[in-house]
């Protein structure tokens, strides 16, 4: 049985990456070859859809604007999750374990929920399909996510740190980003990388508060409809394209993801 212990991880990489090749596989045939029948690879190569998102600005403007606002988003959750998490793991006060649930139960809602309430909001103040609405939005989820593996992190650096830092006379920011930042990066490293995979793939709040000059690219795949049908080779081209900036990600954080299994709330 020795022999054939690789089988089983083999198949299992197999079939999770058979719907990424047949994805691309589609990506490069034209929608009457994938209406007209089953076949392993194109006949006839294609690269008119991948030409089409390159050279239409509705198509590449999406991506531009999905990755402004998961940017935005992802920055800012982090830089407000490190202090919240900071005083969850080393200070205790009054109802501090109900805001933390608290803000956990804000993670566990549905984006539809709050579609209605921030349409209105950023409509009333100006906001409404700009890169700013949708990066905001995106933070009522990401931040609570972000704070709650933050803090285990931190909770797992002993306090004598802090300790030591301040005897030797280090200001508390000073401390806070040349020491504990550093002992904690992988945690960081984790927590960014959750909330740009969640910002990028959520849909309906980034649908519902853009029009034109922000609507990412979910949104876009979501309009190619016409009176003949979906344009299938166009919508796999473009979903090909957003597995992308997912894997570059993966890609840069990988070692801390895997730190972030062993060590922290993952």
């Amino acid at each position: 049985m020795s022999k054939f212990k690789w089988l089983v991880p083999t198949i299992y990489i197999v079939f999770l990456m058979l719907p990424i090749y047949w994805l691309l596989n589609m990506s490069f045939k034209t929608t009457n070859e994938i209406l007209g029948g089953f076949s392993l690879w194109p006949s006839t190569f294609t690269f008119d859809n991948y030409r089409k998102i390159f050279t239409d600005s509705t198509w590449y403007m999406g991506y531009v604007n999905s990755l402004a606002y998961v940017g935005m988003n992802t920055v800012v959750s982090v830089a407000v999750a490190l202090p919240a998490a900071y005083a969850f793991s080393r200070y205790r006060f009054m109802g501090d374990k109900h805001l933390f649930f608290w803000l956990l139960t804000n993670r566990m809602a549905p984006p539809a929920v709050f579609a209605l309430p921030f349409f209105q909001l950023y409509s009333a103040i100006g906001l409404f399909d700009t890169h700013v609405a949708v990066a905001l939005a995106h933070c009522l989820f990401n931040i609570p996510l972000a704070v709650w593996i933050l803090e285990g992190f931190m909770s797992g650096v002993p306090r004598e740190l802090d300790e030591t830092a301040f005897v030797d006379g280090y200001p508390f920011w000073r401390f806070f980003v040349k020491i504990f930042m550093p002992t904690i990066a992988a945690g960081i490293g984790v927590a960014a990388f959750f909330c740009f995979m969640f910002s990028w793939v959520e849909l309906l709040l980034a649908k519902t508060l853009t029009s034109v000059d922000a609507k990412p690219i979910a949104a876009t795949m979501t309009r190619t409809a016409s009176t003949s049908g979906y344009e299938l080779g166009l919508l796999a081209a473009a979903g090909a394209l957003t597995i992308i900036p997912g894997a570059v990600v993966i890609y840069f954080v990988r070692n801390y993801i895997a730190k972030g299994f062993a060590l922290g709330r993952v």
